[in-house]
């Protein structure tokens, strides 16, 4: 076998690795409805491990209150506290907050948690994490729902 022949074989063979490539990557790729099925059921997923976490954290300390989220940032879940205080005969209010939640469906085929949070006033706590569609890790979410958690609850319980 010449060269010319051995150069047109290895045209056709990076030709096909090319074809197979591209219908790999479009069978990966989610049609529209589909994404926005994958979507909604990761929402749901999450954002029922958000209730868990959050009222397993009003439960740990007595005072905050758990309440659903529906908003344009997304879905969730909040927990809220009012608290009290007097110094030197002044009355002050503290307020303090955690929020998580599910980014609602969009173009760029996201999915996003996000974490807002306060501790007697003074908002400290903010974090996010978002992956494809096509490539969201379930369980990657639910660890970071539960160490969010974890770090406000420390955070709330450090400046009690």
């Amino acid at each position: 076998m010449d060269f010319r022949e051995r150069l047109q074989r290895a045209a056709q063979r990076g030709r096909t690795a090319k074809d197979e490539k591209a219908r790999a990557e479009a069978a990966r790729a989610m049609s529209e409805e589909e994404c926005k099925r994958a979507h909604g059921a990761a929402r749901r997923e999450l954002c029922d491990h958000i209730e868990s976490c959050l009222k397993q954290l009003a439960d740990n300390f007595p005072g905050f209150e758990y309440e659903p989220v529906v908003s344009d940032r997304g879905w969730g879940g909040a927990v809220r506290r009012d608290d009290l205080s007097l110094n030197d005969g002044r009355r002050e209010n503290l307020f303090s907050r955690l929020e998580l939640t599910v980014s609602s469906y969009n173009e760029y085929h996201v999915i996003e948690v996000a974490a807002k949070g306060a501790v007697r006033n003074k908002e400290n706590f903010t974090r996010n994490h978002f992956q494809r569609l096509s490539e969201a890790d379930m369980s990657t979410f639910r660890e970071l729902i539960e160490q969010w958690t974890l770090d406000y609850a420390e955070s709330y319980a450090a400046a009690e």
